[in-house]
């Protein structure tokens, strides 16, 4: 049973300039130690920070106005065959219990100007 969609674009651009005004503490706040590192081992973190941001913002819409969180209660992950996936935790990781969501479906796509990224949460009931 789909439990929850969403979707969002983020312009990379945009999220470059928050991170060079902001530093670490924009990114501290927003992303996880895992996804900053990720992001920085390339050329060009921003096209890979924006897509990351706009999969948390996409999942955040998918559960609705049920509960507030932080965005680093949401931790994209790459599998060794390239496919992203997401880990939840903290009230997230709680709230999917507690709604019995049991699988996260993700999309991700960017381009030089644009990440975007597009949530299907999967329930049991």
């Amino acid at each position: 049973m789909i439990y929850g969609i969403g979707i969002d674009i983020v312009k990379t651009e945009r999220l470059q300039k928050a991170v060079e005004r902001w530093g670490d503490k924009f990114l501290e706040r927003v992303f996880t130690r895992n996804e900053i590192a990720y992001c920085y081992e390339k050329n060009n973190p921003f096209p890979s920070l924006s897509v990351r941001f706009a999969a948390k913002e996409a999942l955040i819409k998918a559960i609705g106005a049920e509960i507030t969180v932080s965005l680093t209660e949401i931790d994209m992950r790459t599998h060794e065959n390239g496919r992203p996936f997401i880990e939840v935790s903290g009230r997230l990781r709680q709230h999917f219990d507690e709604k019995k969501i049991k699988s996260i479906h993700l999309s991700l796509s960017h381009e030089r100007e644009y990440g975007v990224a597009s949530i299907v949460l999967e329930g049991t009931e």
